[in-house]
């Protein structure tokens, strides 16, 4: 056995290690977004949600989305040693679409605005001329 096979299998290891844990933080992320729901909706105003509640169930709810995708990604490098990269560009759409969600209009200026128009645009742009174009939607790493 030499050094890279040694290598290989504490980077495995360590692979598995993270993915326990993010498994274990979404699972309780999941838990939290079922707790806050049910407070939301049926403890402090029954069936009556405010604007600012629902935006952040919303929020919330993206971010374990987030959660979920990110963890799929890395199970499958972890097995095929593959990057999907359709899966990544989307899931910086969803955190860029969860930070505009959760944004005040109101406290932010024409040029942060302007920023965000043009990330959300080269997300959507890259997406879209990948699926359009036909490019392998993996990259194999060695």
């Amino acid at each position: 056995m030499d050094a890279s096979d040694i290598l290989k299998k504490y980077e495995r290891i360590v692979y598995l290690v993270l993915i326990i844990l993010f498994a274990i933080i979404v699972t309780c992320s999941i838990g939290e977004l079922v707790y806050i729901v049910y407070l939301n909706l049926f403890v402090q105003t029954p069936l009556l949600l405010e604007n600012s509640e629902l935006l952040g169930i919303f929020g919330y709810f993206l971010l374990v989305l987030i959660g979920v995708e990110l963890l799929a990604t890395v199970a499958a490098y972890i097995n095929e040693k593959v990057i999907h990269v359709e899966v990544v560009i989307m899931i910086a759409i969803i955190a860029t679409v969860r930070g505009v969600i959760l944004l005040d209009p109101t406290s932010t200026d024409a040029p942060s605005m302007f920023g965000i128009a043009a990330i959300i645009f080269a997300l959507c742009s890259g997406y879209y001329f990948l699926k359009k174009g036909g490019l392998a939607s993996q990259q194999k790493l060695t």
